[in-house]
C-alpha cells in the first residue's frame, strides 16, 4: 500500500480560534422547567470553558497498573460582559419585591425600580458562536455554534471604583456549572458544538434560524435530541 508523506502549515491549513459574538441566554421557567424564549446578550467580552473531572485513578494488581479508571468530566465556564439583559437578573439570584400597592387592597404589585439580590438562581442554557480563522480566509473562513444547558451560575463580585482620568468600564464576570442532559447516541453532557465547516449550509441555517428567531417565531434553544434530527439523524 503506497504511504502518504505528512505536510505541515499547507496552505489554507493554517487554524485558529478566536473572539465571541451572537450571545443568546435561554433563562429557565421555574414553573414548567422548560426554556424561555431566548434573548440578545450585548457586551459579552468573553465566554471561558473550564472543564473539570476527566481524572484518572490507577487500579494495583499482580505488582502492577492493572487499568486506568476515568471520573466523569463536569463542563463549567465563566461570562465576562460589560452588561446583561433584564432577563438575567433572575439568574444572578436577583428578583423584584412585591408588595400591597394601597392598604384596602390585597393585590401585591412589585414595585419598579428596586431589586433584592440572594434569591433562588434560575437556570439557563446559553448560545454563543465562535469564530475560526485560516491563513487564506482570516476569519472569514468558518465558525463554531456552542450550546450550554443546564447552567447555573454563581455568586459574583463587584469592584466599584471613583471615576479618575483614567476611567475603565466595569467589567462583570459570573462563573456557571452546568448539569448533562440525554444526548441521543453518546453520553450525558452539557455543551454541544456546531461547525459550520462540517455540517451542511441547509442544516445549518435551519439551526441558526430557530435560535435567533425571525420576524414570525421567536427564538427558543433545542434540546440535543432536535439538534440531531435536524442534521439527520434520529433524536430519540
Amino acid at each position: 500500500m503506497a504511504g502518504k508523506q505528512i505536510v505541515w502549515d499547507k496552505t489554507s491549513e493554517r487554524l485558529y480560534r478566536t473572539g465571541v459574538d451572537r450571545v443568546v441566554l435561554f433563562p429557565t421557567d421555574v414553573s414548567t422547567g422548560n426554556y424561555n424564549f431566548g434573548v440578545g446578550w450585548n457586551g459579552v467580552t468573553k465566554v471561558s470553558e473550564s472543564p473539570d473531572g476527566g481524572d484518572t485513578t490507577q487500579v494495583y494488581a499482580n505488582n502492577g497498573i492493572y487499568l486506568n479508571l476515568v471520573a466523569k468530566e463536569n463542563f463549567k465556564g465563566s461570562i465576562s460582559a460589560y452588561t446583561y439583559p433584564k432577563e438575567w437578573e433572575m439568574c444572578d439570584g436577583s428578583a423584584p419585591i412585591y408588595a400591597k400597592t394601597a392598604s384596602e387592597s390585597e393585590t401585591f404589585t412589585a414595585l419598579k425600580g428596586v431589586r433584592v439580590t440572594g434569591q433562588q438562581r434560575c437556570p439557563f442554557g446559553l448560545a454563543y458562536r465562535t469564530l475560526i480563522g485560516n491563513d487564506t480566509k482570516g476569519t472569514d473562513y468558518g465558525y463554531e455554534i456552542h450550546l450550554v444547558y443546564n447552567a447555573t451560575a454563581g455568586v459574583s463580585s463587584l469592584d466599584y471604583q471613583t471615576v479618575n482620568d483614567s476611567p475603565e468600564a466595569l467589567e462583570l464576570s459570573w462563573d456557571f456549572s452546568t448539569l448533562p442532559v440525554d444526548v441521543p447516541g453518546a453520553k450525558p453532557s452539557a455543551h454541544l458544538v456546531i461547525s459550520s465547516i462540517e455540517c451542511p449550509a441547509d442544516k445549518l441555517k435551519s439551526i441558526e434560524t430557530i435560535l435567533y428567531g425571525t420576524d414570525s417565531a421567536e427564538p427558543r434553544l433545542p434540546l440535543p435530541g432536535e439538534i440531531i434530527t435536524l442534521l439527520g439523524g434520529i433524536g430519540g
